[in-house]
C-alpha cells in the first residue's frame, strides 16, 4: 500500500470515528457488572461503553456460564457475557443524567440473559421500574434467553432512576443499560407526559441483510425483520433523505419497503394482546422507492380494525414521512389494513414500523422539598444504608429507616425518620426542620452533641426520641408545653439535657444577672419596634389617603341589588365559561362594564375569586383588564370589570365567527392583519413581562389562553381572569410547589410533571397563544383525532412549508421573515424543558423585532399608509 493510499484510509477511519462520536453525543452505554473503569468500543456497533461503578454502589458481578458465553455462543454481544447481581436488599438503583435533564425525552433499553451465572440454573423473576413506576416484570424462557425492554419517556428530574426490585422470586440482575436522548417532538400522543412508551415490536419491512442496529441511526433503536410470503419486497440503491423527518430511521430501513404480492390486495399487520385495556400506539414509516410515471401513482388509506385511520396518503420519492396515531388503539386483537385508493395505478408499501404500549404514570416521585431534606442529612450525617432511587417509591419500597403518606393527588411525604443506632455524631441536622410533614423523629442510641435547636417547634406534627446521645442544655419551652399537652412524646435521658428547672441549682448569682439584663434589652426591643409599627401605620395611612380618592371611584365593593340594577336584571349575557356567566351592564355614568357572576356550580369557587378580586386591586396595567369593583353578598359573588367590546381573542380567531360573517355579507375586517396580531401579541407580553418582573413579589399567571385575551374597540388587548394566579414568594424563591392547574393545550408540560411553577409556565402557555395567531389554529386541533398545535406544526416546521403554517384568511399578506422569527419565538417559549425557553422580556423585544419588519414591508408596498409604528 502507498503512503498516500495509507494516510487516505487513515483520515477516513479518524472521520468514521469523529462521525460516531457526534451520533452517540449524550448517549449512557453500561456494561452492567465488568470491571471497574473498564471501557470499550463495540466492534459491532461501533458504541463506546463503560463499566457501572459510577451509576452505582450495590451488587456484586458477575461472570455468565462458559456454556452460554464465548466461544460457545461466538455472537454474544459483549456487554451481555458478565452481569451485576443484587443479593441484598429489596431495591437497588442506577442513577443516570440525562443531557437534557428535567423534560427531555429518552429511549432507555435493559438487557438480561440469566445464562446460569449463579450456577443453580434457577430463573429468576423481578421487577423493573422507572423511577417510581412499574416499566417491567422480568421474565425467562430458559437461561440463554436474551430479554430486552425499551421504554420511552420523558424525564421527571435532572436524575433518572431505574430500579431493580426483589419480589421474592429470585435475585435481580441486569446485564446492560442504554440511554438515548431522543428529539422531544417525536414520538407524542394524547397522553402527553402522564405516562411512557413501551417497545411492543419495531420492524424493519422488506429487510434483506441488515443487521437491525445501524451506526447512522441517531438514535440507536434495533429493527427485527419482518416478511411475510405474500409479500414482495422492493428496495433502492439511492439515498432516501430523513433529515426533515424527527424520527430519523436510518437509511438503510429506510430503502427496502414491501408491497403486496397480488397487487390489488392490502398489506397487512396483525398483533394481539392478553390484556384488552393495553393501549397501543403505531408508528409507520413510508418512503416511495420507485421512480413513478407522469401518469402513475401510489396513494393509499390505512385502517385499524376496519375503522379507518389514516389517508388518503401518498409517499414521496426518496424522503421519509412518519405516520402515527395520536389516539390509543385499545382491545386484544389488532389488524392494520393498508390499501390503495381507486385512484390509486400502484398497491400500497411500508418500509418500517413501530409499536409502542402506553403505560399511565400512576405514581408520583416523592415531594421535592422532602428530597432536598433527606438527601442533606444523609451527607450531613454520611448515612451508611442503601439509599438509593426516590426516598418515597415505589410505594412499599421506601428508604430503610423512613415511612411515608401517600395520597392520589398529591407528592408522597416523608413522615417518619427513624436513624437509631447509626453512629451519628454532630449536631441535630438543621435540614430536619424542612421535613414539614414528620410526625416522628427517633435518633436514640447516637453520639449526637450539642443542644435540642428550636426549629423543631416549626414542625407541627412532630412526636420525637433523643435518648442515648450527648446533648446538652434545656429543651426549649414550646417543645415542653407540647409534650405537657400530649400533643409530643419527647423521651430525653442524657444526663446534661434539662427539661426541667433542676438544672439550675449552681447557678444562684449568674442566673438573676442574666435574667435582669435580658428583661431590660427586652424592654427596649419592644419600645423600638412600638415606635417602628406607628411610623409606619402613619406612612401607610398618608400614602392611602393619596390613592383613596382613585380606589374609592373605581375599585369598591357592591351590593347584589347594584348589580342586579347595573345588568338590567342580567338582560344582556355575552360570555361563558368554567366560572359562571358574563353580563354586559352600564354604570350610572354611562360607562359600560362587564359582569363576572359566579354560579353555585362553579368550578372557580370561593377561594379564587377572592384570589382575583384581591391581586386585581393591587395590580394596575394598560394590558391587564381594569378592574372597576366586586359583589361579595351573601352567596352572590362577582367581579366587575372595564367592558371589552371585541370579546376574547379565541372567539375572534375562531372559524365559526368568520363564517357567519360572511353569510350576514359583513366586511370581513375580522380577518386580523399580520401586524395587527403582532400588536395583540405585544400587548399580551406587555401584560405578562409586568406580572412577572414589574411586581413585587413576581405573579404568575397560571391559565394563559386565547379566551383569558381580551380586545378592546379598536383592538387593544389585555390579559384577565387571575383566579387561578399564583405569588412567587419574595424570599429568593425561584418556584412554588402547587397542585397542578391550567387549562389543556395551553398547560407548560415541566410544570405538569414537577408540580414546581414558575414564570416559565406562562412563557410556554403564551408560546402556545402566538402560535394560534400566527396559524389560526386552536391549541387543541379538532378533526378526527384531536392533536395539539405543536403536533400539528412540527411537520411543516421541518419541511420549511411556510405558507401551509399561516393563517390562510391573511391570503399571503405578511412579511415572510417576520413570520418566521415569530415562529421561531413561539418555539423558543414552548421548549420542553423550561431553563431552555425565553423570558417573558426576551420575548416582548423579539416581537417588537417582527412588528418592525412587518411594517417595513408593508411601508414598502403601501407607502400612503405611513407609518403606524
Amino acid at each position: 500500500m502507498s503512503m498516500g493510499s495509507f494516510l487516505l484510509l487513515l483520515l477516513c477511519f479518524a472521520l468514521a470515528v469523529f462521525v460516531r462520536g457526534q451520533i452517540q453525543t449524550g448517549f449512557i452505554s453500561i456494561d452492567c457488572g465488568a470491571i471497574e473503569n473498564f471501557n470499550f468500543v463495540d466492534t459491532d456497533t461501533g458504541i463506546s461503553y463503560t463499566s457501572d461503578g459510577s451509576f452505582i454502589n450495590t451488587g456484586i458481578n458477575k461472570n455468565i456460564s462458559a456454556d452460554y458465553a464465548y466461544p460457545s455462543n461466538p455472537t454474544l454481544p459483549l456487554p451481555l457475557s458478565d452481569l451485576r447481581s443484587f443479593p441484598q436488599g429489596n431495591k437497588n438503583c442506577y442513577t443516570l443524567t440525562p443531557t437534557a435533564g428535567r423534560g427531555g425525552l429518552n429511549l432507555i433499553r435493559a438487557s438480561f440473559l440469566y445464562g446460569n451465572y449463579d450456577g443453580e440454573n434457577k430463573l429468576p423473576e423481578f421487577d423493573l421500574y422507572l423511577d417510581v413506576n412499574l416499566w417491567f416484570s422480568v421474565k425467562f424462557k430458559n437461561a440463554s434467553d436474551i430479554v430486552t425492554t425499551e421504554i420511552i419517556s420523558f424525564a421527571s428530574s435532572d436524575t433518572i432512576y431505574i430500579c431493580l426490585v426483589n419480589t421474592g422470586f429470585g435475585t435481580p440482575f441486569i446485564s446492560a443499560l442504554e440511554l438515548r436522548p431522543l428529539n422531544g417532538s417525536i414520538y407524542n400522543n394524547e397522553s402527553g407526559t402522564s405516562g411512557s412508551l413501551i417497545l411492543f415490536d419495531r420492524w424493519d419491512i422488506g429487510y434483506l441483510n441488515g443487521s437491525g442496529r445501524y451506526q447512522d441511526d441517531i438514535y440507536d433503536r434495533i429493527w427485527s425483520p419482518y416478511r411475510s410470503s405474500s409479500w414482495d419486497s422492493i428496495s433502492t440503491t439511492s439515498g432516501v433523505d430523513i433529515s426533515g423527518n424527527g424520527y430519523r430511521a436510518p437509511p438503510e430501513v429506510m430503502k427496502t419497503a414491501a408491497r403486496p404480492g397480488n397487487g390489488s390486495e392490502s398489506l397487512e399487520l396483525y398483533w394481539t394482546s392478553t390484556d384488552r385495556n393495553s393501549q397501543f400506539y403505531i408508528y409507520m414509516y413510508f418512503a416511495e422507492l420507485e421512480q413513478l410515471g407522469r401518469n402513475q401513482s401510489r396513494e393509499f388509506n390505512v385502517s385499524w380494525n376496519g375503522t379507518p385511520l389514516f389517508g388518503p396518503f401518498i409517499p414521496r420519492y426518496l424522503f421519509a414521512t412518519t405516520i402515527s396515531n395520536s389516539r390509543a388503539l385499545v382491545g386484544g386483537e389488532h389488524r392494520i389494513s393498508i390499501y390503495k385508493t381507486q385512484n390509486s395505478s400502484f398497491p400500497p408499501i411500508l418500509n418500517a414500523v413501530e409499536i409502542f404500549i402506553f403505560k399511565q404514570s400512576n405514581e408520583s416521585l416523592t415531594y421535592i422539598e422532602d428530597v432536598d431534606a433527606i438527601k442533606n442529612i444523609r451527607r450531613t450525617y454520611q448515612v451508611d444504608r442503601t439509599w438509593m432511587g426516590d426516598p418515597c417509591g415505589p410505594k412499599n419500597y421506601s428508604w430503610e429507616g423512613l415511612k411515608c403518606s401517600y395520597n392520589d393527588s398529591n407528592p408522597p411525604r416523608i413522615i417518619s425518620l427513624n436513624l437509631t443506632s447509626s453512629s451519628l455524631t454532630g449536631g441535630i441536622a438543621a435540614s430536619i426542620a424542612n421535613l414539614s410533614s414528620l410526625e416522628t423523629l427517633d435518633l436514640s442510641n447516637n453520639n449526637l452533641s450539642g443542644t435540642v435547636p428550636e426549629f423543631l417547634e416549626e414542625l407541627p406534627f412532630l412526636k420525637f426520641l433523643l435518648k442515648g446521645n450527648h446533648l446538652s442544655g434545656l429543651v426549649p419551652a414550646a417543645l415542653l408545653d407540647k409534650s405537657k399537652a400530649e400533643l409530643l412524646t419527647l423521651i430525653v435521658d442524657d444526663q446534661n439535657l434539662c427539661t426541667s428547672n433542676s438544672c439550675k441549682k449552681n447557678k444562684k448569682v449568674i442566673v438573676p444577672i442574666i435574667a435582669s439584663v435580658t428583661s431590660a434589652l427586652a424592654l427596649l426591643v419592644i419600645l423600638i419596634i412600638i415606635w417602628r409599627i406607628r411610623r409606619k401605620r402613619i406612612s401607610e395611612r398618608a400614602a392611602s389617603n393619596e390613592e383613596g380618592k382613585t380606589l374609592a371611584s373605581k375599585e369598591r365593593q357592591f351590593t347584589y341589588a347594584e348589580v342586579v340594577n347595573i345588568t338590567n336584571n342580567f338582560q344582556t349575557a355575552i360570555g361563558k365559561g368554567g366560572f359562571g356567566t358574563v353580563y354586559l351592564g352600564n354604570m350610572k355614568d354611562g360607562t359600560q362594564v362587564a359582569v363576572k357572576m359566579l354560579s353555585a356550580s362553579s368550578s372557580q369557587g370561593s377561594k379564587e375569586f377572592q384570589t382575583e378580586a384581591e391581586l386585581l386591586m393591587r395590580v394596575h396595567h394598560r394590558n391587564l383588564a381594569s378592574f372597576v369593583g366586586y359583589c361579595d353578598d351573601k352567596n352572590n359573588l362577582a367581579l366587575i370589570y372595564e367592558y371589552m367590546a371585541n370579546g376574547n381573542l379565541k372567539d375572534y380567531l375562531s372559524d365559526t365567527i368568520y363564517m357567519t360573517m360572511l353569510w350576514l355579507q359583513i366586511e370581513p375586517a375580522h380577518t386580523l392583519s399580520w401586524e395587527t396580531r403582532l400588536r395583540i401579541a405585544i400587548d399580551a407580553a406587555q401584560g405578562l413581562e409586568y406580572l412577572h418582573h414589574g411586581c413585587k413579589p413576581p405573579i404568575i399567571h397560571r391559565d394563559v389562553k386565547s379566551a383569558n385575551i381580551l380586545l378592546s374597540e379598536s383592538l387593544d388587548a389585555k390579559i384577565a381572569d387571575f383566579g387561578l394566579s399564583k405569588v412567587i414568594p419574595g424570599d429568593g424563591y425561584s418556584h412554588v410547589s402547587t397542585t397542578v392547574m391550567g387549562t389543556r393545550g395551553y398547560l407548560d408540560p415541566q410544570y405538569y410533571i414537577s408540580q414546581r411553577l414558575n414564570e416559565k409556565s406562562d412563557v410556554y402557555s403564551f408560546g402556545i397563544v402566538l402560535l394560534e395567531l400566527i396559524t389560526g389554529q386552536p391549541a387543541i386541533i379538532k378533526t378526527s383525532d384531536h392533536i395539539h398545535i405543536l403536533e400539528w406544526l412540527r411537520p411543516m416546521l421541518e419541511c420549511g412549508e411556510i405558507k401551509g403554517i399561516v393563517d390562510q384568511r391573511l391570503q399571503g399578506d405578511y412579511d415572510v421573515n417576520s413570520v418566521w422569527k415569530a415562529l421561531e419565538v413561539a418555539m423558543a417559549c414552548t421548549t420542553p424543558t423550561s431553563i431552555q425557553r425565553a423570558t417573558m422580556s426576551l420575548v416582548l423585544t423579539e416581537l417588537k423585532e417582527c412588528l418592525a419588519m412587518g411594517l417595513a414591508r408593508e411601508r414598502a408596498t403601501r407607502p400612503k399608509d405611513g407609518d403606524l409604528l
